[in-house]
């Protein structure tokens, strides 16, 4: 590796790491950054945010109320809105950096928890460990998920801060509900694919938004899936932009620090693009 003194240019992946690192311990460097911290660093980011977020319980219909994280852009206008789509982790404090870093972009940010009354005692991701939640996310039922996407989407664009328009990003096991999400909504203004699985290829017909994917390439599993949604959403001439970033593996914006600096690199590209994708569909 070669690289220089800090007062110079720096190359490398083992530097890189040590900057990020470095970001996670000094909050000023994680939100300067321009684009959410990996994991270890998400308390830290919230907690030096300058904007306003709050916990909002909303319903999703019949009663069905869904608990949510919600932040503010600081602009003067109305801003279109992001829903953020968790993990299979459910809804962590990592998410509600995203979020946050979203709104740092323009956008009015929500992220509900689809996990809300499905914990022990009526509690969401809150009342249970990583494995627990992993556990009931594969207990969902995909039109209930949907159903509380789209409540959610109703509630922010309802806020006098908002515009009508609406996307939507996941990641992992939120990333394939993203595409699914696009493969159900009409009204969809664009949605992002954090390497998530594609939907069946029977269903992309009904697809109107234009649909961002980010993949890892070290990541086959999902990757697999690619080919066959590329070609059906192309030869419908729907728009469906793909990113595939060498090296980088599953959940590399979560994980900045894995597979040797790869996912790294590709979150210094992916989130610019992501953020670019929802101004150029959803304006802003």
């Amino acid at each position: 590796m070669k690289s220089r003194n800090l007062n110079g240019p720096v190359r490398g992946a083992a530097l890189s790491l040590a900057l990020v690192l470095l970001g996670a311990t000094q909050p000023g460097l994680a939100q300067s950054q321009g684009f959410p911290p990996d994991e270890a660093g998400a308390v830290a980011h919230l907690d030096a945010s300058p904007r306003h977020g709050e916990w909002v319980d909303f319903d999703a219909g019949n009663g069905d109320m869904v608990r949510a994280w919600v932040v503010y852009p600081e602009r003067a206008d109305a801003a279109p809105v992001v829903v953020v789509i968790h993990e299979i982790y459910a809804l962590t404090d990592w998410i509600r950096s995203v979020a946050d870093q979203a709104a740092a972009e323009g956008f009015i940010a929500i992220a509900p928890d689809l996990l809300s009354g499905k914990g022990p005692g009526g509690g969401g991701s809150e009342s249970v460990d990583r494995q627990g939640a992993v556990a009931l996310i594969r207990t969902l039922e995909p039109n209930e998920v949907t159903r509380r996407l789209k409540a959610a989407a109703a509630h922010a664009t309802a806020l006098p801060a908002a515009t009508s328009s609406v996307g939507v990003v996941g990641y992992c096991w939120g990333g394939s509900t993203s595409f699914r999400m696009a493969t159900e909504w009409s009204e969809l203004g664009a949605a992002v694919v954090y390497y998530g699985s594609s939907p069946a290829t029977e269903t992309l017909g009904a697809v109107e938004a234009p649909v961002l994917g980010l993949y890892g390439g070290n990541d086959a599993r999902v990757n697999s899936t690619i080919p066959d949604a590329q070609t059906a959403l192309e030869g419908m001439g729907k728009s469906y932009e793909v990113h595939i970033f060498d090296g980088a593996g599953h959940g590399f914006l979560r994980q900045q620090d894995g597979q040797e600096g790869a996912n790294l690199e590709a979150t210094r590209v992916a989130w610019p693009r992501t953020m670019a994708f929802f101004k150029e569909h959803l304006g802003g």
